[in-house]
């Protein structure tokens, strides 16, 4: 690691992972849950002057739940950069992130200049 503490910088990588695989496992049922209620259902929902449709909370579940993938992966691939050594340089120009650019952005892979 560039700077700073190794150990301290893993331990909220791992919680952060944490977090964010739990978000994902939520939504995945949250989704789950939209899927079956609308297999049960024969309402036409797209007509429904009374709320949003059943396809649009599908879409709305499934771009969070993308995201929320995401982080996990960029969580991943910054606990392994860690591993490597390489985890708070920019993998750009090669400078260190500033502290302050990892406290925000704790997978951040540049330094603010090269973003």
């Amino acid at each position: 690691m560039v700077g700073g503490d190794v150990a301290s910088a893993r331990a909220e990588l791992r919680r952060l992972r944490e977090r964010a695989g739990d978000e994902v496992r939520a939504l995945e049922g949250d989704l789950r849950g939209v899927f079956e209620a609308s297999r049960e259902s024969n309402a036409d929902d797209e007509h429904d002057p009374e709320g949003s449709t059943i396809a649009y909370e599908r879409a709305q579940l499934t771009a969070v739940l993308d995201a929320a993938r995401r982080r996990v992966a960029d969580l991943d691939d910054a606990l392994a950069r860690l591993e490597a050594g390489n985890y708070g340089a920019c993998e750009r120009c090669g400078r260190s992130i500033p502290a302050e650019r990892l406290a925000a952005r704790p997978s951040a892979r540049t330094c603010v200049t090269c973003a």
